[in-house]
């Protein structure tokens, strides 16, 4: 006896749905500001406090931050470890106008 469940496939001949680049990219986004061309992530928090390059006040453990890195630096896309830098998420929002 077949079940009465309805089927959850897409049809063949349905589009796939759309691709969220965001998560597909891991949260990794490029963005240009005055200040230059930025890859940014954005992150949940870890298990290590880092200082905050605008405001230097600590980002405790396991708080929610951006991590970013300018693209057109020296490192470029390909920059290293040292190169990044970890912001409060409302410090990176209004970088321009701390500057």
């Amino acid at each position: 006896m077949p079940s009465r469940r309805p089927s959850r496939k897409r049809p063949w001949s349905a589009p796939p749905p759309p691709i969220d680049l965001d998560r597909a990219l891991g949260g990794v986004r490029r963005e240009s500001a005055d200040d230059g061309e930025w890859t940014v992530r954005r992150l949940r928090g870890g298990d290590k406090a880092y200082r905050c390059p605008a405001c230097r006040q600590e980002i405790p453990a396991g708080t929610p931050h951006v991590v970013a890195w300018q693209r057109d630096g020296v490192g470029g896309e390909a920059a290293g470890l040292e190169d990044r830098r970890h912001w409060h998420a409302s410090c990176w929002e209004r970088r321009a106008r701390l500057r």
